[in-house]
């Protein structure tokens, strides 16, 4: 299968936490709705938008119960942060039509949202302290490591849970560990599983801020632990060997190359005239050039987090749908979800921005293509473009696609075909996993 085996880390029931009493289907789990209730409540959000600034007014006088070191804050367990949410599409109907897409199962960007919620309840979890009922910690999503995926079809008439728990910790930072799982036959089975990294500030969101260190406490959360730091050691030594760093290794000048020799138009009369800017494409294939979709989207304050910014998990499902549609276009079938990775948020996006969002397949090999969605901020009063954030989807096609092509001239190493390389190197890095 093209699909990777979930690696399902079943913590003894014992850690399951609840927030309130829960749903019918699942009695003494909560539901997303009050996950993100619960989260609004721990900062003192407001529900007004004409409210947002005396609410953030009111979250700097948090600022005096910041330890000043880590050394200062009580160690806490993984099972202290866990937590499992119900998503009751199942047993309840009704939230069912905004969780449904076109071909009758799951919107894959709704589990973003979701994630990305659940994601940061679990560290205000692993954080919190017991007299204070309001945390002055900014705690935002810094990255999306991962998300894998060992299930093509997500049911829209089945209960869905989600569990999690921090599962390594730096001074400032901490990964989180999640996992959701679908009904069947009155049994939950794997879906995907995700590691998230989150980062914590100040009341203000302007400084980073010491968060509880993290002691495992059995062999097997050693493993999970090492594995966190594993992760981070990886994250770094990729971001070094960035093409935005670094030139292509022999071999990836080599495989530029190639597509630039089997791209050249000799079609031409007499010896010594093919030209660098004579290209033809090869059967099957499309240019990059070719291969790409935009849209804009306006940054409504109903689409603001517990910050009164844009919330990531809207950014990663609109980003995500229109890599999907990219992918769609591109192949002429129906794409599936197979790995989203790398997803670096790299500036916050204010209320009322506009958002311009640019899919591009950058790589493909049989029945899988690579996009990478670029998003970035317009500001229309001085007409300046910021990146806030680059998304890396791999998809599975039902049938084999074209390949996509970059067009390269001699020596040089342009934008498309560096694109080219970091998406070999993107689905490379994913197919490993497989």
């Amino acid at each position: 299968s093209a699909y990777r085996l979930c690696i399902m880390r079943n913590l003894p029931s014992l850690l399951a936490r609840t927030l309130t009493s829960g749903t019918s289907g699942s009695p003494g789990l909560p539901d997303m709705s009050e996950v993100r209730s619960k989260l609004r409540d721990i900062v003192g959000a407001s529900t007004n938008w004409r409210d947002h600034v005396q609410a953030m007014q009111e979250r700097k006088a948090l600022h005096t119960l910041l330890a000043k070191r880590q050394e200062d804050l009580p160690p806490r367990r993984m099972k202290d942060s866990y937590l499992e949410v119900i998503l009751p599409l199942g047993s309840q109907p009704e939230i069912r039509e905004k969780y449904l897409n076109v071909y009758n199962s799951v919107r894959f960007g709704r589990i973003l949202e979701d994630l990305d919620s659940l994601g940061v309840l679990i560290c205000y979890t692993h954080t919190k302290q017991e007299m204070q009922p309001r945390s002055p910690l900014s705690i935002v999503t810094a990255l999306v490591d991962k998300i894998n995926l060992c299930q093509k079809i997500i049911h829209p008439d089945c209960d869905i849970k989600f569990t999690g728990n921090v599962s390594w910790v730096g001074k400032t930072s901490m990964e989180v560990k999640m996992h959701m799982l679908q009904l069947h036959d009155g049994d939950y089975s794997p879906v995907l599983d995700a590691t998230f990294v989150m980062v914590a500030r100040d009341p203000e969101n302007k400084r980073p801020a010491f968060v509880n260190p993290l002691i495992p406490e059995s062999p097997e959360e050693e493993e999970i632990f090492k594995q966190g730091e594993l992760n981070k050691m990886r994250r770094i030594d990729f971001s070094t060997a960035s093409l935005l760093k670094m030139a292509p290794t022999a071999e990836e000048r080599n495989v530029v190359h190639d597509i630039f020799l089997n791209t050249l138009d000799t079609r031409q009369e007499g010896e010594g005239t093919v030209s660098f800017q004579s290209r033809k494409l090869p059967p099957n294939s499309v240019w990059m050039e070719d291969a790409k979709l935009k849209a804009l989207q306006i940054c409504h304050p109903e689409e603001r987090n517990i910050f009164n910014r844009i919330f990531g998990g809207f950014l990663m499902r609109k980003a995500f749908e229109l890599g999907w549609a990219t992918a769609c276009s591109y192949g002429g079938s129906r794409p599936f979800i197979v790995s989203v990775d790398d997803i670096m948020f790299q500036k916050p996006v204010e209320v009322g921005s506009l958002l311009l969002l640019s899919g591009q397949v950058c790589y493909t090999e049989n029945s899988y293509i690579q996009v990478r969605v670029h998003s970035e901020v317009y500001n229309a009063t001085t007409r300046e473009h910021h990146t806030t954030n680059i998304f890396h989807f791999t998809f599975i096609s039902e049938n084999e696609v074209p390949q996509v092509v970059p067009k390269t001239y001699g020596g040089k190493y342009p934008i498309k075909s560096m694109l080219y390389l970091d998406g070999k190197r993107h689905f490379t890095a994913v197919m490993k996993e497989i």
